[in-house]
C-alpha cells in the first residue's frame, strides 16, 4: 500500500511539473558584428526563458540579408526575430584603402545608398513575413564615432530614420539602440575611430537588448 501511495505521489510531481513549467521561446538575432558582441549576454541573461540564437556569422548589409534571411530563419518556429541592418550598408570603401575592410569615405563608394537601403528593408520585411509568423523587432543602428575611416557620423541617423518609417509602415516594433549605443560606446567604445566595443560595452549593450526583450517574452 505505501508503495502505491508512493508512486501515485510521483505521478502528481511529475504531472504538476509538467503542467507548470513553460517551455522555452525562441529568439532569433539576425545582424551585424555589434549583434555578436551582444548576443551571448542576451542569451546567458535570457536562459531560463528563451532558446536565443544569432544567425550564422556577420549578417552585413541589407544585399547579404536579401540572399539568405530565408535560410536563416530555416523551418524553426521562431517566437521573435530580432533583426538589424544599416552600419555595412552605409560604409563607403574602396579598393585602395590600406584601412580594415579597404574603408575610405574620403574616396570610396558607399555600399547601399539610403534609397537601396529602404528598398532592400521592404524587401527582407516581406520575405520574413512570408516565411515566419515571428513577432518582429527591429534594431536601429548604433552609434558611429566621429574618426571612423569609412562612415559618417550623421548617415547612421539618416539611416535609422528611414529604416523606422519602413518599420512603422508594417507594424514592425523598433528597439532603438542608438542613443543609449552611443552613451556605451563614449564609455566603453574601442576608440573614436572604432564602431566596436569593449566586452563590458558589449555587456552594457547586452543588457539594453535583454530588457527590452523581456517584457516581449512575458
Amino acid at each position: 500500500m505505501k508503495k502505491i501511495v508512493r508512486i501515485l505521489l510521483l505521478f502528481v510531481v511529475v504531472i504538476t511539473t509538467i503542467a507548470f513549467s513553460k517551455k522555452k521561446q525562441k529568439v532569433l538575432i539576425v545582424g551585424d558584428s555589434i549583434s555578436i558582441g551582444y548576443t551571448p549576454f542576451v542569451k546567458e541573461s535570457l536562459k531560463e526563458v528563451a532558446e536565443v540564437v544569432h544567425n550564422p556569422g556577420n549578417a552585413k548589409h541589407t544585399g547579404n540579408g536579401l540572399k539568405h534571411i530565408e535560410d536563416w530563419i530555416g523551418d524553426e518556429q521562431w517566437d521573435i526575430i530580432h533583426f538589424n541592418w544599416g552600419l555595412w550598408d552605409l560604409c563607403y570603401r574602396h579598393p585602395d584603402s590600406k584601412v580594415q575592410g579597404q574603408r575610405d569615405k574620403a574616396n570610396g563608394t558607399i555600399t547601399f545608398s539610403i534609397e537601396d537601403y529602404e528598398r532592400n528593408l521592404r524587401a527582407i520585411v516581406k520575405k520574413i513575413k512570408q516565411k515566419s509568423n515571428a513577432k518582429l523587432i527591429f534594431v536601429t543602428t548604433s552609434y558611429v564615432p566621429t574618426k571612423e575611416a569609412g562612415r559618417y557620423v550623421e548617415d547612421a541617423i539618416k539611416y535609422n530614420k528611414v529604416a523606422r518609417k519602413v518599420m512603422q509602415e508594417n507594424d514592425i516594433e523598433i528597439n532603438d539602440i542608438y542613443k543609449v549605443s552611443k552613451k556605451i560606446h563614449q564609455e566603453y567604445g574601442k576608440g573614436n575611430d572604432d564602431v566596436h566595443y569593449t566586452p563590458k560595452g558589449y555587456e552594457e549593450l547586452g543588457k539594453h537588448i535583454t530588457k527590452f526583450l523581456e517584457k516581449k517574452l512575458k
